[in-house]
């Protein structure tokens, strides 16, 4: 198992201070970035682009970039990204015309690459592309909004996906992305996710990094309960 990474989406930040809010949540302990770049397409919103990305990194961010991308064709966008410093790209199989093939291409330009699968789309595309992934992400919302309710059933998809990185001896991380709060953090840790996407949770808190601390007591309980 890797080190838990947290990772703030910035879906839920002040985007008038973005710059001061991602250097702030990472001062206060998340790990990672999180971009929800959503196209009114594939999911019924519109978020950020590319240029955002390349702002964050002139700002100075330097801990890694993770972009989810919920857009459809997704194959044009992911060199631009690359090329504006994301460091982690995730999309979902349905749309790529060929997962294969778009994997390969995040690989091609530089990025770590990953699948993501909604709360309703099967596991099955792992069978076929393991060798190629650095990261599954497991939508624990539908996509398209922040500040959706977890949705429990989702919690043996995670262990299923957990048992087939086992199975593949490969170092694989396993995310979670929606509803993540302190109150259910612990049980997904214990289900076995490793990095935790959380935005209102975190943005919409006080203080972060107190935030980001109970966060982690509560993943060590999770951990210690799989154990």
């Amino acid at each position: 198992m890797f080190a838990p990474w947290i990772a703030p989406s910035i879906l839920s930040a002040d985007f008038a201070r973005l710059g001061e809010e991602v250097t702030a949540v990472l001062g206060a302990g998340a790990d990672i970035v999180h971009f929800d770049v959503m196209d009114n397409h594939y999911v019924p919103n519109l978020t950020i682009g590319p240029l955002v990305c390349e702002a964050l990194r002139k700002h100075g961010v330097q801990a890694p970039i993770d972009v989810h991308l919920m857009v459809k064709p997704v194959d044009r966008i992911i060199p631009d990204f690359a090329k504006a410093g994301a460091s982690i790209i995730t999309f979902h199989p349905e749309a790529s015309e060929h997962v294969d093939r778009t994997l390969g291409l995040i690989k091609e330009c530089g990025c770590k690459a990953g699948l993501v699968f909604n709360p309703a789309t099967s596991l099955n595309w792992l069978d076929h592309v393991m060798d190629k992934l650095d990261m599954i992400l497991l939508m624990s919302v539908n996509p398209g909004f922040g500040g959706q309710q977890f949705i429990p059933a989702v919690l043996p998809k995670i262990r299923e996906a957990r048992r087939r990185i086992a199975d593949s001896q490969r170092e694989i991380r396993l995310e979670i992305d929606g509803g993540v709060k302190v109150d259910n953090i612990a049980a997904i840790a214990q289900a076995g996710v490793d990095t935790f996407v959380a935005g209102s949770a975190i943005f919409g808190a006080k203080d972060y990094r107190a935030t980001i601390a109970a966060m982690r007591t509560e993943i060590k309980k999770g951990v210690a309960g799989k154990a």
